[in-house]
């Protein structure tokens, strides 16, 4: 691997630490921004530090060969604990146990990283090895120490790390959240790919052997494992958002028969939203749009009829949201056509609130969209739901 496929993660990562920074400044004493943010940061370090190019700059500007071994070291070392700290708040908990275990986690990194660099102050790598350090000096004493030491810390973060997002989502059935979960778990199994390909290659060293193409192998199983980490991080968040708008999407398109007919009748236009606009603001504006048009058409509406389909509905087998959201759709359409001929209905009812004239009035989007379904089948289809026959001839 060379430059720019560890540049090119790295700037992606600063891309999004400089947009995950404003929510730090407004949420600077939540743990979990704050494990955020640090994550992305150890993360886009991690990259930028190990980078061929970068190791060799840094070792020059130090004057010490192989100065970027215990730091790439360091940093590799913070982003695991930066991981598991992060799981740890998002899982949940005591906060108490939380912030003990990340004072743990904080604390061991620390001590593992000041012995990185006293092993490495001791040793002599005089000779640069920008890319295959551990199995060049896996005979030489304390360097040998630092690299066994970085393997033994990174090895058992991987398995904390993994069996961790492992037993989390064996407790949630499905969702985004475990499939963010599982992902985790595979990367951080990587993670562990990682360490165990560098440490056969550094024991068949220590046994006089040459399994070298293990060590030559590990920057590409470190790409697998970071971008599997990312995507499980991601995937809760993303995941959650891409469904929520699908859900918004189908919403405001299933609610277009109940709005197309209610806009038709009002004989005015609707709200205007821009080509741009989200499915969420697109969902929100057409149930607002329908709110309105039944709060105008409130003084047509029959609530003895409303009542009599939900109950033949129910009684029918329908299940309860069901027949309410059929005896809804059978009064609009009855309003509606009521409204048309210049009278109001036979059992005309007007409550003191106009809210009450139509219960679903309140409703959100996904409610309007059952109900619109509902309405669809007078509209479209030409059909009547169950209920309806008998309620029309009481």
């Amino acid at each position: 691997m060379n430059g720019p496929d560890y540049y090119i993660p790295a700037a992606a990562l600063g891309v999004a630490l400089a947009v995950k920074l404003p929510s730090l400044r407004h949420h600077r004493h939540s743990p979990m921004t704050r494990s955020v943010c640090v994550l992305i940061a150890t993360a886009c370090s991690a990259f930028f530090f190990a980078a061929p190019p970068t190791v060799a700059r840094v070792n020059r500007l130090t004057g010490t060969p192989n100065f970027s071994a215990p730091l790439v070291y360091s940093l590799l070392c913070a982003l695991s604990c930066a991981s598991i700290v992060l799981i740890s708040h998002w899982q949940g908990g005591s906060a108490d146990a939380i912030r003990r275990f990340t004072r743990q986690m904080i604390g061991a990194t620390v001590l593992v990283v000041i012995a990185l660099f006293t092993l490495f102050a001791l040793g002599n790598a005089p000779v640069e090895q920008p890319r295959e350090l551990d199995t060049y000096y896996a005979n030489t004493p304390y360097i040998r120490e630092m690299i066994s030491l970085f393997l033994v810390a990174h090895t058992a973060a991987s398995v904390v790390a993994t069996v961790k997002c492992w037993r989390w989502a064996r407790e949630i059935p499905r969702g985004w959240t475990r499939c963010g979960l599982l992902a985790l778990a595979v990367g951080y199994l990587a993670d562990l790919g990682f360490s165990l390909f560098k440490g056969v290659a550094v024991v068949a060293h220590w046994a006089g052997g040459n399994l070298d193409a293990l060590n030559a192998a590990t920057p590409v199983i470190a790409s697998l494992a970071a971008g599997l980490t990312a995507a499980g991080f991601l995937l809760p968040v993303v995941g959650s958002r891409c469904s929520s708008a699908w859900q918004a999407w189908r919403a405001y398109r299933e609610m277009h028969p109940l709005w197309r007919a209610l806009e038709e009748d009002g004989a005015r236009p609707g709200m205007k939203v821009s080509w741009w606009s989200s499915p969420e603001l697109r969902a929100t504006v057409r149930a607002t749009a329908i709110a309105d048009r039944l709060l105008e058409l409130g003084p047509y509406f029959d609530d003895d009829y409303r009542s009599a389909v939900e109950r033949e509905a129910h009684d029918q087998g329908g299940d309860r949201q069901e027949a309410q959201n059929t005896a809804e759709a059978a009064m609009i359409h009855r309003a509606l056509t009521a409204r048309a001929s210049g009278r109001p209905g036979a059992r005309v009812q007007r409550p003191a609130d106009p809210d009450d004239w139509c219960t679903v009035r309140a409703s959100g989007a996904h409610q309007l969209a059952e109900v619109s379904r509902a309405f669809r089948e007078f509209r479209v289809a030409g059909r009547r739901p169950a209920g309806v026959a008998v309620a029309e001839g009481a």
